[in-house]
């Protein structure tokens, strides 16, 4: 029979209950449960904001990287084939549409919502904000002075322009 320190001797079916009774309160209560799942929803309700503004900020980026793609494309197509590309934008629709004058070269860019395109540089006069705007890159001719701004609804802002020394688009 098993013994206590004290010198006393316990049965060997006390024993067993003792161990029954330690195998059935095993578990999760219903009120330590309700306590994990409303630590786990406060930490996602606070880390939510963070997380949403990177992926804008990420989106923005992407957008901003096809366009400098796209724009480099064109004044490559124009000084190694030797042909003029025109650049259209319609800032309305998020669009931009490059193409050679035989229609051999031919590239379209969506913006992608809710990102959109708020400005375009240099600003024409008696020209609305809406409107389609057209650039031509000419072969061996100096690279247009232009740029665009694409932006988030919360107000994030990136620029890309073309270098009009250097010929180089990038994004700002």
């Amino acid at each position: 029979m098993p013994t206590w320190s004290v010198g006393k001797t316990i049965s060997v079916r006390l024993v067993q209950r003792s161990r029954d009774s330690v195998r059935q309160q095993a578990g999760v209560t219903l009120v330590e449960m309700m306590i994990v799942v409303t630590l786990v929803a406060l930490v996602a309700g606070l880390t939510y904001p963070s997380l949403s503004s990177g992926l804008e900020t990420l989106r923005l980026r992407a957008a901003s990287d096809s366009v400098v793609s796209l724009l480099n494309t064109s004044l490559e197509r124009a000084e190694r084939r030797q042909q003029a590309v025109e650049i259209q934008i319609w800032p309305k629709e998020g669009v931009l549409q490059a193409r050679s004058a035989d229609l051999g070269f031919t590239r379209r860019l969506e913006i992608p919502q809710p990102l959109r395109i708020t400005d375009i540089v240099p600003h024409l006069p008696n020209n609305s904000d809406d409107a389609m705007r057209r650039v031509i890159v000419y072969p061996g001719g100096a690279a247009p002075g232009l740029g665009i701004e694409i932006s988030t609804p919360a107000g994030r802002k990136r620029m890309v322009s073309v270098d009009p020394i250097t010929g180089v688009p990038q994004a700002q």
